[in-house]
């Protein structure tokens, strides 16, 4: 059975469909590109995948439990960043799934938050506050807080948008092992090279499927060509 698989979905709210008729399959230990225009239905299609929204039409099965066994990093920009709370608590949220509301936080969770911080080059950080960090620093917070989940499968919304190459560099490393260790990686990307180098497998959306497949297969100027006039309408 595949991480997570599609047929006809449809998603969007009242009369406007954001992605229409996707039908594919994201298999298990797989690593995809989910890239396309602006406006093309990404991040739509993530909050699909983890029941943020309902299918309109259509049905997304997950081979995996979605409470204990998938995770997402949304956008960062839709953090409260004026919250006072340390890099330590936002990291250590990432073990909701195990610990829920009424658990102690345990000894070996405590060594799961520090460990996650030193991954992500923040062992010095678990006392600072999160708006007085950079923006490269809080998306390595974020990859923190992921990597607490310990989940098979993940999802990631533009995590390198605003960040610095050394830091994109490094936290491209971070998903390469977590590939090779069998996770399900799905990125929402706008750096097309990144896609090329980085990712086995792409995803061109354009409100509806382009392309899906080895990235170079999708990644073709005939391809990103109709997917831009596909969001601009020319083809609609």
């Amino acid at each position: 059975m595949p991480a997570i698989e599609l047929d006809q979905v449809y998603l969007g709210w009242r009369d406007r469909l954001a992605v229409r008729d996707v039908s594919g399959r994201f298999e298990k230990g797989s690593m995809t590109a989910l890239v396309g225009p602006n406006g093309a239905g990404k991040s739509t299609l993530i909050k699909g995948i983890m029941g943020q929204i309902s299918p309109v039409r259509g049905h997304i099965r997950l081979g995996v439990d979605a409470v204990t066994q998938i995770a997402c990093m949304p956008q960062a920009d839709s953090l409260d960043r004026n919250f006072p709370i340390t890099v330590y608590d936002l990291v250590a949220l990432g073990a909701w799934p195990r610990t829920g509301h009424w658990r102690g936080f345990c000894r070996d969770e405590h060594a799961r938050v520090l460990d996650a911080l030193s991954q992500v080059g923040l062992a010095d950080f678990a006392s600072r506050i999160i708006g007085t960090l950079s923006g490269g620093q809080l998306q390595r917070a974020l990859f923190a807080r992921l990597l607490m989940h310990d989940a098979d499968v993940l999802l990631l919304d533009e995590p390198f948008a605003s960040v610095d190459r050394a830091t994109t560099d490094d936290l491209l490393g971070l998903l390469a092992d977590w590939h090779a260790r069998g996770r399900t990686i799905i990125v929402v990307l706008h750096d097309l090279e990144a896609a090329r180098q980085h990712f086995p497998e792409a995803l061109l959306l354009a409100g509806q499927v382009v392309a899906w497949g080895p990235v170079e297969q999708v990644l073709t100027p005939d391809n990103l060509h109709l997917a831009r006039h596909l969001c601009a309408g020319d083809y609609l």
